[in-house]
């Protein structure tokens, strides 16, 4: 591998930022073998999440900011993977619930001739319970519309090469364009959409078990998000009724 690129999607996060956590993958990044660089994708934050990633990556020069008006994190997170130069890349969550340094354990499967990897939380230790009847839940109801064999879907920690990235994302990312976003929305159809895509396409799908923590978070809200993504997977399987991923498969 050449190059990694790393995109975070950022709305209002001042408490994780105050924190430390990007001097947490900077610390970690600077000191691997390949090269790399972070692209921050805020996506129309309301606070002061801006300025403190301005002020904090000034000493950094492989740190790049991207503002966005506010669409959501599906969209804040296809804006970096489209824009991202690296062989491979790589998109994590803010609070770095799963730490940056998994992703060493995922480049040996891009060496083996996999496509995308995708983090796997096991036993999702800490996290409240309510939180894993409700994953238990989506797990059910994603194998029975989607037919999708993954153990978790929604970790917030996947990596790409540039192939799969330039075939999947630009018909997704016009899909969700059409999407209006009026709070921190997390999209919990997105990775499910992107998955099921990848699946049509061909493309090699690995998962491998990742180290999380709970970070507890007020975008998380259990009946909503789980009402949108059970509605998002529904549109997925009309539209793939319909042909929608056929027409707009890139070979």
């Amino acid at each position: 591998m050449k190059k990694l690129s790393v995109v975070i999607p950022a709305y209002n996060e001042e408490k994780n930022l105050n924190s430390g956590v990007l001097s947490q993958v900077y610390e970690f990044l600077e000191i691997q073998k390949y090269n790399y660089e972070v692209l921050i994708v805020d996506d129309g934050s309301k606070d002061k999440t801006k300025q403190i990633i301005k002020n904090q990556i000034k000493k950094w020069p492989k740190f790049n900011l991207i503002e966005n008006s506010h669409g959501g994190k599906a969209i804040a997170v296809m804006t970096g993977l489209l824009k991202a130069a690296g062989d491979i890349i790589l998109f994590t969550d803010m609070d770095q619930a799963t730490p940056i340094v998994e992703v060493n354990n995922f480049l040996s499967k891009f060496d083996s001739g996999y496509n995308i990897v995708i983090g796997s939380r096991k036993g999702r230790q800490g996290a409240p319970v309510l939180r894993k009847i409700t994953a238990w839940g989506f797990v059910i109801l994603r194998n029975f519309i989607l037919g999708l064999p993954f153990t978790d879907t929604q970790c917030g920690f996947k990596a790409f090469d540039q192939k799969a990235v330039k075939a999947i994302f630009p018909p997704i990312l016009d899909e969700w364009q059409k999407f209006e976003s009026k709070e921190a929305a997390v999209n919990a159809g997105f990775d499910v959409e992107f998955l099921f895509y990848a699946k049509k396409l061909g493309f090699k799908i690995g998962e491998i078990p990742v180290e999380w923590h709970y970070v507890g978070s007020e975008r998380v809200h259990f009946f909503k998000d789980s009402t949108e993504a059970v509605k998002g997977m529904i549109r997925i399987r009309i539209n793939d009724l319909f042909g929608k991923y056929q027409n707009t498969a890139k070979t």
